[in-house]
């Protein structure tokens, strides 16, 4: 039995962050489900968000960050982040010349909704998140072993010590194999999948999310889920990312007779948070109308948005009409696995990064391009730690796993049914009736019971963690009695000071803990 210094499950940027900055001493494994490069990270168009320019400062970005997640955000997370990010952006700069440069060879940078200055660094115009994993790819040393295609499925306990000390994964064939690990990493992303428009990869299906919870670890702010206002939309169906830098440049949303629809809205009009922008959005399409966004102030679009302009070409867009049809689709969680900033989880052993990991930075609501800047920030600060740790326990020997005699069926709908009745009931805008139909329905089915899963497909393991995440994000978003950030519900449509910073924590098989920073956990019968 081979044992890894470091077992890396996932390949976005907190995970390649972590393994190229990995002392070559130490042997790492990162496990795939896909091709390394079928990630969000990948797909991020817009940039990273850094306090550089010279009216700039880490105070002004701490202060947008706290806005736009209304005041949720765990403050010194925060500040510990975006101090850094100027940082994180030279060691880049320095190894790698990725990003977009004025005629000087000074950094460029964009502005993005929420923003109080210009600090979006990109790169490729929009396509920083395939340069950035290009460049990360191109730094993995030769005691970094890859293995694509490998499905995690289970942790693997040591319970005599409460320490996770590895995962069992099925290959393409449906075999079993067994990896171990001091340190063991999952970097799995989100779980913008569940619902029927998302503007993420296929591969997103929150299966570090379930793999935590499933192993007893505490998950948090399953009930705040981004909605990007903006993917493309064509013949009833999402095909893609619209950037929020389009916005940034000049573009307005408009309906079909040339309204602007963020007029009045909110003081930042079409470069307002977030959830305020999808919630009008979708007013609009609720009453049948239209949506669009008009690019026609923006001078030599398919130059500046090279990648966006593709997208729309490639799905019978004419650009020349300055018009690009949009609808707001699942885009980011700011829940996920509990986690300190260095990506401790409650498990020893056992640690979350990237948007798999809850770490308090995006509160309820994630600030645009503060993502691969936090995987980022992770990614480093994890090394540190494992460089620093000479916590080198032993791992007992298990037997590896006898194949199962016969695959099980999961007795569970078609995930499209499970897509379209996250959007209708737990989507966008919220109220109990539906909550509770959705979680009844899903408890229905069993799915938080499910066990002995080395019998299942990987068809099949999918679909199960997409129904437990799909319950923890319904049981959560029923019980916060508020509307916050991502989380809008029309019964309850304003803030409450009741639920400012409280947590709801879900742990397998315990009670459902409500957190305050400043008063006792309360606990639900």
């Amino acid at each position: 039995m081979k044992v890894n210094d470091v077992l890396i499950i996932g390949s976005g940027v907190a995970a390649l962050q972590l393994a190229a900055l990995i002392d070559q001493d130490k042997n790492v494994m990162i496990l795939t489900k896909s091709q390394i490069k079928n990630t969000n990270s990948y797909m991020a168009q817009g940039g990273i968000a850094a306090s550089i320019g010279v009216c700039d400062h880490p105070s002004k970005h701490l202060a947008d960050t706290l806005e736009a997640g209304r005041f949720h955000n765990n403050e010194e997370a925060v500040r510990e982040i975006v101090s850094e990010a100027p940082l994180l952006i030279q060691d880049i700069v320095k190894q790698g010349d990725i990003f977009d440069k004025d005629q000087k060879g000074d950094l460029l940078l964009g502005l993005e909704g929420a923003h109080s200055e210009k600090r979006i660094v990109h790169s490729g115009g929009d396509a920083t998140g395939k340069n950035v994993i290009e460049y990360l790819i191109s730094k993995l040393t030769k005691n970094i072993k890859l293995k694509e295609n490998y499905f995690a499925y289970e942790l693997i306990m040591d319970h005599m010590e409460e320490r996770c000390i590895g995962v069992k994964a099925k290959d393409q064939e449906g075999a079993i194999h067994c990896f171990y690990g001091h340190y063991v990493i999952l970097a799995t992303g989100g779980c913008n999948q569940l619902y029927r428009y998302s503007s993420g990869a296929q591969t997103v299906t929150g299966d570090g999310i379930a793999l935590a919870y499933m192993a007893g670890a505490e998950i948090a702010d399953m009930e705040f889920i981004q909605f990007h206002p903006t993917l493309l939309y064509k013949d009833g169906v999402t095909k893609g990312l619209i950037s929020e830098a389009v916005r940034g440049e000049g573009a307005v949303l408009i309906t079909e007779d040339g309204t602007s629809i963020m007029e009045g809205v909110h003081p930042l009009k079409d470069l307002a948070p977030r959830h305020v922008v999808s919630q009008t959005i979708f007013s609009y399409l609720e009453k049948g109308q239209a949506v669009f966004l008009d690019i026609c102030s923006i001078p030599e679009f398919k130059k500046r948005f090279p990648t966006i302009s593709a997208i729309c070409e490639k799905n019978g867009i004419d650009l020349s009409e300055g018009r690009i049809p949009v609808v707001p689709g699942s885009h980011f969680l700011m829940g996920g696995i509990k986690t300190d900033l260095v990506g401790r989880t409650s498990i020893k052993g056992l640690f979350a990064i990237g948007e798999a990991a809850c770490t308090g930075f995006h509160g309820a609501n994630r600030l645009a391009s503060n993502s691969l800047l936090e995987g980022l920030y992770q990614g480093k600060k994890l090394s540190q730690l494992i460089h620093s740790n000479e916590d080198c326990f032993h791992i007992p020997v298990f037997s590896e796993p006898v194949p199962p005699a016969a695959e099980r069926k999961a007795d569970l709908p078609d995930i499209q049914i499970l897509k379209d009745l996250m959007m209708k009931r737990v989507g966008i805008v919220r109220c109990k009736e539906l909550l509770e139909q959705q979680r009844d329905w899903l408890l229905e089915w069993n799915v938080t019971d499910f066990a002995d899963l080395d019998s299942y497909s990987v068809e099949d393991l999918t679909a199960i963690f997409m129904y437990i995440n799909a319950y923890l994000m319904t049981d959560s978003a029923l019980r916060r009695t508020e509307s916050r950030g991502g989380h809008y519900r029309s019964d309850y449509p304003n803030e409450s000071d009741n639920w400012c910073k409280k947590t709801i924590i879900h742990k397998h098989k315990g009670d459902v803990v409500i957190h305050h920073e400043q008063v006792e956990t309360e606990i639900f019968a």
